[in-house]
């Protein structure tokens, strides 16, 4: 039996809460696993910003990041470990260029899940540059927005094809409404999507490896109640469709952490409408009462992920999919999801993750159930409270999200003792 450490790092930008609770509820693990013959320990570490030798070994197995659809030396950091190093990273950074919502509407389109109409427009405006004006004269066609607007049909949403934290969306009712958005878009590239029809159920599905959690989300409402506490209502039916298309998407893709919006239209038809987050919520003060899950579900893949050297997938390699896809042509929704699920499920090591997780990590939920009540964890909250709140705010704020997450520990109830 040989001695080794694997190493997981965290590629951070303005995280606060997440990370101390990581690492606390790590330290506490202190994981020391028999795998396959080897006894494996295993070390968390925060990375830095800073000049790299594209010749030098990279010192860690995986890497969590957060931060390089931001920092471009720190996205080229992570290639290089990738590429040269083997090295294991969540989520692949070749993949960024596909977090934007064109590629995912068009991937899914083609897959046959039911995303609303959407119809890209050109920009109303345009960064100057030399080729400009001629590539305008040639080719651009005058179009007629109104006409567009009366073939998607009313309501709809304008949104930018790449945007994110709902910046630049507006709801559009009739046509003097859609001139005025789209005059006010200045440079952005927006699609137009027709609403959802008569929609009773709105949720947001966050996925980390194949583990997955379906929440009634709220947009409407301020940012600290948009992930509700109250329950989706979905059947397991619904359930199962939100994590299968979850899943789906994800490992179409290859991200490790995603998160998913759909609506239950009039008919019961869950209709994906966003699901290409490059950073997805992992912050308490929006998080709240599925906080702890998150650090969970991120700590049990990590450790997975490092304790067996996963290996990286360097290709998307969508074609299964594809192939799923003509080979399930029209059959209903739930048969091309089982069988867009079965290749992700195979993709993200389903069984043995679980396994593995019953083998090793029998206690973690344990060790976070504990940590939670903890003054420190109460602290993680605090400082994330004072980063984003003004003075007069932090202590109804700390105790709104402390109390939301002790209310999740109630839920669950203290697991049985070792």
């Amino acid at each position: 039996m040989a001695d080794i450490t694997r190493r997981i790092g965290l590629s951070l930008g303005a995280d606060l809460c997440w990370p101390r609770c990581f690492e606390a509820i790590f330290a506490q693990l202190d994981p020391v696993l028999d795998v396959g013959g080897d006894r494996v320990k295993l070390t968390v570490e925060r990375m830095a910003i800073e000049p790299f030798d594209l010749k030098a070994t990279t010192p860690y197995d995986v890497i969590l990041d957060r931060v390089t659809h931001w920092y471009h030396t720190r996205r080229e950091r992570l290639k290089k470990a990738v590429l040269m190093d083997g090295v294991y990273v969540l989520n692949n950074p070749w993949t960024l260029q596909s977090m934007e919502k064109q590629t995912t509407y068009c991937a899914m389109i083609r897959l046959g899940l039911p995303v609303p109409d959407t119809w890209m427009v050109p920009p109303k405006e345009y960064e100057h540059s030399d080729d400009l004006e001629p590539t305008l004269q040639r080719y651009a066609r005058l179009f007629d927005l109104g006409s567009v607007g009366e073939q998607i049909g009313y309501p709809m949403f304008m949104k930018p094809y790449d945007g994110g934290a709902w910046k630049g969306v507006s709801r559009i009712d009739n046509e003097e409404q859609l001139r005025s958005a789209y005059e006010l878009s200045g440079r952005m590239v927006m699609h137009l999507q027709k609403s959802v029809p008569d929609f009773d159920l709105f949720a947001r599905c966050i996925g980390v490896g194949p583990q997955l959690r379906c929440v009634n989300y709220k947009p409407d409402a301020p940012l600290h109640d948009r992930y509700s506490t109250d329950p989706l209502g979905a059947t397991d039916d619904d359930l199962n469709t939100l994590r299968q298309m979850t899943l789906t998407i994800n490992a179409f893709f290859g991200w490790d952490f995603n998160s998913c919006e759909a609506l239950r239209d009039g008919s019961g038809v869950w209709q994906p409408i966003d699901f290409a987050n490059a950073c997805p919520d992992s912050q308490v003060t929006s998080l709240h009462y599925h906080f702890p899950w998150l650090v969970i579900a991120k700590l049990k893949w990590s450790i997975f992920c490092a304790a067996t050297k996963r290996p990286m997938r360097l290709h998307v390699d969508w074609e299964p999919f594809f192939a799923a896809a003509r080979e399930t042509e029209g059959a209903s929704l739930a048969e091309r999801l089982g069988a867009y699920a079965a290749i992700a499920n195979e993709r993200f090591e389903t069984e043995r993750f679980e396994a593995f997780c019953a083998e090793h990590l029998s206690h973690i939920d344990e060790v976070a159930w504990d940590y939670f009540a903890t003054d420190d964890a109460h602290e993680a909250v605090r400082q994330k409270v004072i980063s984003l709140f003004p003075e007069h705010e932090f202590d109804e704020f700390t105790e709104l999200f402390w109390q939301r997450i002790q209310d999740w520990r109630a839920d669950n109830a203290a697991p049985s003792p070792r």
